[in-house]
């Protein structure tokens, strides 16, 4: 007998119509700071607006400096007076692992959120995003208690201790393509090491993290473990960035943001700041690749999941000339089966993308590109527009000149740059073009290839015949101007823990 289809079985539709009316529980009712909803300071507040349809799906508070305050005071005086930092790390791990648990008895209602407020497909919302969640609060409170110290080397008198100490309030500061999976990635770990967290969310996606900093509570995390902000990058991430009394920042967004976050480090308390940034990452595919199509349909996934809308997505299309007829026909062929469409319908494969805004950036760009003399394969145009919708067809584009905006910039979109090469020396220094390093793939069935240009590749991660491969027990980040730092994996909980040495005579 197969498992049920939550998602299929589900009129997503007439959920979110309740939900939205408030006759169903699920809509987060303000900013959680000190173990509860509340409303902002000055009273301010900000219509949620779907890219759906354009409809507004609630009215939120909208934070700022003062709540910022606020939020940062609650959090250091549970760092400090209260009970986590001083938990034994098997009862810490015991109520993340309880938190987890909450999060998961509550996965459709979080993704029916996360599928309104960014237009993500509600079965990626609940078979990915979700899942991703649960199963990164489950690995770190697991991960709790698996910490040590060392003692090292010492005269016959003394003893040395070297042990890792939570390094105390963590700001986090995330975007909205996976609004729930990457805060999932900075406050598990943060909070696994005995810190507490003030998290921001993206202005486009609070609702998500709000509900769940709201199951926080329901799973007796002590107040002010985890704080949850709605606001404005500018004011609100500012003010966290400069704040005296926050200890460790981690962001995961644009890289000209993340260079904000270093100046307000250098001019507030020098702060440690961990930044996860953008990138432009290349695909190559060559003629000996295991499988052609397979490559092809997994450049065409590795672009168009997420409306594109993924600091990893396979931007970049590397076709030796050999092939690049044959997989670029394919690509094409396979960009009709992502043609947008509501994503509360449970067979939808891509959605709209964030808001109406970044619908408009997409199409200039992709203008100036083409009005550059690229040549438009497939799509580029706005479909769905009598819907209210932001939808973008998936598009393909060739006859590149490497500086032009297409190939240069991070655009976040459902929108596929493909470049032809002679050879596996130019292939490596295409793909080598650009100022980011956070991922890359190669598809070759020649194993010293492979690693060659596996080698030569600058990039956080390199996947050889596969795409968007994962684990938690991996770490991820990027070079160069992708950033620094990194989530995931045992190595995260260190980067919000201080090391300390102690010596002992004991004569």
């Amino acid at each position: 007998m197969s498992a049920p289809d939550v998602v299929g079985d589900t009129d997503w539709v007439a959920l979110a119509a309740d939900v939205v009316a408030g006759r169903t529980p699920g809509m987060p009712s303000g900013l959680v700071i000190d173990g509860a909803p509340r409303p902002a300071r000055s009273g301010a507040t900000r219509a949620i607006v779907s890219p759906r349809d354009g409809a507004t799906l609630t009215v939120l508070p909208w934070a700022a400096a003062d709540d910022v305050d606020d939020a940062v005071a609650s959090a250091r005086s549970a760092f400090r007076d209260g009970p986590w930092a001083r938990l034994h790390p098997r009862e810490r791990g015991e109520l993340m692992v309880e938190f987890a648990r909450v999060i998961d008895a509550h996965r459709s209602e979080l993704a029916l959120l996360v599928a309104l407020e960014m237009g993500k497909p509600v079965r990626a919302a609940h078979e990915i995003e979700l899942r991703a969640l649960v199963r990164t609060v489950r690995y770190y409170g697991e991960l709790a208690d698996k910490g040590s110290g060392e003692i090292t080397a010492s005269s016959a008198s003394e003893l040395s201790l070297v042990t890792r100490e939570p390094a105390g309030v963590v700001a986090a500061v995330v975007p909205w393509n996976f609004p729930l999976t990457l805060a999932g990635w900075k406050f598990a770990p943060a909070l696994a090491a005995g810190c507490t967290v003030v998290l921001k969310t993206a202005e486009q996606s609070p609702l998500s993290m709000l509900r769940v900093a709201e199951l926080a509570i329901e799973a007796g995390l002590p107040p002010g473990v985890l704080n949850v902000l709605s606001g404005d990058g500018i004011e609100v991430g500012a003010a966290l960035g400069r704040h005296p009394d926050v200890d460790i920042l981690t962001f995961t967004g644009s890289t000209d943001v993340g260079r904000h976050f270093l100046r307000y480090s250098a001019d507030s308390n020098l702060k440690r700041v961990y930044l996860e940034l953008g990138g432009k990452s290349p695909n190559i595919v060559f003629p000996d690749a295991p499988d052609l199509d397979a490559a092809a349909d997994t450049a065409a996934w590795a672009i168009f999941f997420n409306s594109g809308e993924m600091c990893t997505a396979g931007s970049r299309l590397i076709l030796h000339r050999d092939i690049a007829d044959r997989v670029l026909d394919r690509v094409v062929a396979t960009a009709a089966d992502w043609f947008p469409a509501d994503p509360l319908l449970a067979d939808t494969r891509m959605g709209p993308v964030v808001d109406a805004r970044s619908l408009t950036r997409l199409r200039s760009t992709l203008d100036s590109g083409l009005a550059s003399g690229a040549r438009l394969v497939h799509g580029g145009r706005q479909v769905l527009a009598d819907t209210g919708g932001s939808y973008l067809e998936p598009t393909v584009v060739t006859d590149l000149d490497p500086a032009n905006v297409l190939v240069r910039d991070e655009l976040f979109g459902p929108i596929l740059s493909v470049l032809v090469v002679d050879s596996e020396e130019e292939a490596i220094r295409v793909a080598g073009d650009t100022p980011y390093g956070l991922a890359a793939a190669v598809w070759t069935g020649d194993l010293g290839r492979a690693h060659r240009v596996s080698k030569a590749l600058r990039a956080g991660t390199v996947w050889v015949n596969c795409y968007e491969e994962g684990d938690l027990n991996v770490p991820f980040g990027g070079v160069k101007l992708s950033g620094f730092g990194r989530d995931k994996s045992r190595h995260a909980i260190d980067e919000y823990t201080d090391l300390k040495t102690t010596w002992i005579a004991h004569g």
